[in-house]
This record gives C-alpha cells, sequence and structure tokens, in this order.
C-alpha cells in the first residue's frame, strides 16, 4: 500500500493518499485495527512534504476512516471495510460512466471506447501512474 503517487496527476497528492488508503480498505490490502505508517515514515517514503500526508490522515480521521492514538500512531476503524467499497465503488462507477460519455461526444466507436478499456484492465499499473505505453499507442487516429 502506498508504494508510490504522482505528482503530475490532476488529483491532489493528499487525495491519492487518502485514495490509497480507502482502496487498500476496499480491496482487503488492510484491515480493521491495523497500523498505518507514521506521517513522517509516509513522507520519507512517497518523497512528499510532512504536512501534505497530515492533511490526508486527518482527513481521514474526518471521514471516520481511521483514528488516531496519541504516541501509537493511526489506525483502521473497525467497520468502515463496506463504505470504503461502496465509496470506491461510487467513484470508480462515476469516472468510467463521464470518461466514456466523453469519448463518445468527440466520436469514439464503442469498438474503440471497449478496446481502451480492455488495454487498461491488462495494464500493469497503479492508480494515477503513468499511462503505459501499450495503452497510449490507442489515442493515436489510424489514418
Amino acid at each position: 500500500m502506498l508504494a508510490s503517487i504522482n505528482i503530475h496527476s490532476s488529483v491532489p497528492v493528499y487525495e491519492q493518499i487518502e485514495n490509497h488508503v480507502q482502496f487498500a480498505i476496499s480491496s482487503g490490502e488492510i484491515k480493521a485495527g491495523e497500523r498505518l505508517p507514521s506521517v513522517k515514515e509516509l513522507a520519507e517514503r512517497l518523497g512528499v512534504n510532512f504536512n501534505t500526508v497530515a492533511k490526508s490522515y486527518r482527513d481521514l480521521e474526518v471521514m471516520g476512516i481511521i483514528y488516531t492514538r496519541r504516541g501509537m500512531g493511526c489506525f483502521i476503524n473497525k467497520g468502515v471495510e463496506a463504505s470504503c467499497k461502496e465509496k470506491c465503488r461510487a467513484r470508480i462507477v462515476t469516472h468510467l460512466h463521464e470518461v466514456v460519455q466523453e469519448g463518445k461526444a468527440a466520436g469514439l466507436a464503442k469498438k474503440e471506447l471497449t478496446v481502451v478499456v480492455s488495454a487498461s484492465i491488462a495494464s500493469d499499473s497503479t492508480p494515477y501512474g503513468e499511462v503505459p505505453d501499450s495503452v497510449m499507442k490507442l489515442a493515436k487516429v489510424k489514418k
């Protein structure tokens, strides 16, 4: 979890961190009661400002996803798995719908959209990572 972020993404770094935590909970990678890396440790690992990670953790705490025990760290709250799954699923379905509608509005055929989605599924990339060449080549217009 949280091996990297993309500073070039349109998604702010603090939001990428929040999303990665929610993705990890949703996928079962981390469970209720597990400790998150310290703010300092995560900031150093990701190469981002300490305050960016602290903001992410504060936001996650306000959302009720994590809790802090002074001197011990931040932990995943019990009972948040279902809500994280639901929120992640809703976010993804919304994004996919918007992208598909943008593609249709731009004149992409149903088959072209399906090819892009299939190539994205087959790729071995991470959220907010660089778009793989195998997917990017599909952006070129065939003459």
